[in-house]
């Protein structure tokens, strides 16, 4: 779990993925020996997003590089990016042009009712700059904790699966925690060079009164959107046959890169595949290793089989 530890406390709140990008290609430079076919790496030319395509692909897998956290704004004021938890005493981390900050979170209310959210820092921190969760990894024979496994576990799969994949496209996208903005040039650009229309969503989902801790992934039949059926039915099929341990996931709210597929004007058949975790957008999301290994088992099976 060392890598996902390290993925876990670097910056790259959505807009400035940069940092997390250039990782993953460290990464991959000091262990493309040990994959078993050399993809080529498509990093120009978009942004902060990363396309590694392996032999002759028919599927991608699409997992965001960036995280929730905060903007500074006047004075102490802080602004979300995407859907942070707010609750008082967050420790936060970032830098700014005077160097290292580690702040605490706050919440007051104004004289007209107006709630808003500071910082408590020792001096003013420089316009803009983002703050995010400070990491605390914690795991025990069942569990490993921290914030940010949304989702930097869904890119610790990706980064597995690649290590035996074949034929498929890894695709490692950007701005997802706040709405999207990438997948839809990452699809244009698989689909119009390679003839690429299917893909995984490699991505965290939530614990809820219908799926638990320890019992497998999670296949989404729908969250906020609504993947086609006759693909997701070829997907339940295949993860039947594999004996792989999985739960199905029926959601009216959350979203994710399969959303942004759906939107685009390419044919994408698309589905949600992640493992669920509790305390989801606070410091302590926390996953069971048993849906960690489910969901790489899962991934591995898929793209030889789909």
């Amino acid at each position: 779990m060392h890598l996902l530890k390290t993925l876990c406390a670097i910056h790259a709140p959505s807009g400035n993925e940069s940092t997390l990008k250039n990782y993953i290609l460290n990464y991959i430079n000091l262990n493309i020996k040990d994959f078993k076919v050399k993809p080529t790496i498509i990093k120009d030319g978009i942004q902060d997003c990363l396309i590694l395509k392996f032999g002759t692909p028919k599927t991608a897998i699409f997992a965001h590089l960036d995280s929730i956290g905060f903007n500074v704004r006047y004075g102490k004021e802080l602004i979300k990016i995407g859907g942070p938890k707010t609750y008082d005493g967050i420790e936060l981390v970032g830098k700014d042009s005077l160097g290292n900050i580690e702040a605490e979170l706050y919440n007051y209310e104004d004289e007209n009712g107006t709630k808003h959210i500071e910082y408590i820092f020792d001096r003013e921190i420089d316009r803009a700059t983002e703050l995010t969760f400070k990491p605390n990894w914690r795991e025990d024979d069942e569990f490993v904790q921290c914030c940010y496994m949304d989702n930097r576990l869904g890119v610790w799969n990706a980064l597995e699966v690649a290590k035996t994949l074949e034929n498929g496209i890894i695709c490692f996208s950007t701005y997802e925690e706040v709405g999207g903005g990438s997948v839809g040039y990452l699809g244009k650009y698989i689909f119009e060079k390679w003839g690429v229309k299917q893909a995984l969503i490699s991505d965290i989902t939530w614990v809820t009164m219908g799926v638990k801790h320890g019992e497998g992934v999670a296949i989404s039949r729908r969250d906020s959107g609504l993947p086609r059926k006759s693909y997701l039915d070829r997907i339940i099929k295949l993860a039947k046959k594999s004996k792989v341990p999985f739960q199905i996931e029926v959601e009216s709210s959350g979203g994710s890169d399969g959303n942004q597929l759906q939107k685009s004007p390419y044919p994408f058949d698309w589905c949600f595949i992640g493992a669920p975790e509790d305390n989801v957008h606070s410091p302590d999301e926390k996953v069971h290793k048993k849906d960690i290994k489910s969901m790489t088992d899962l991934y591995k099976y898929l793209m030889t089989h789909l």
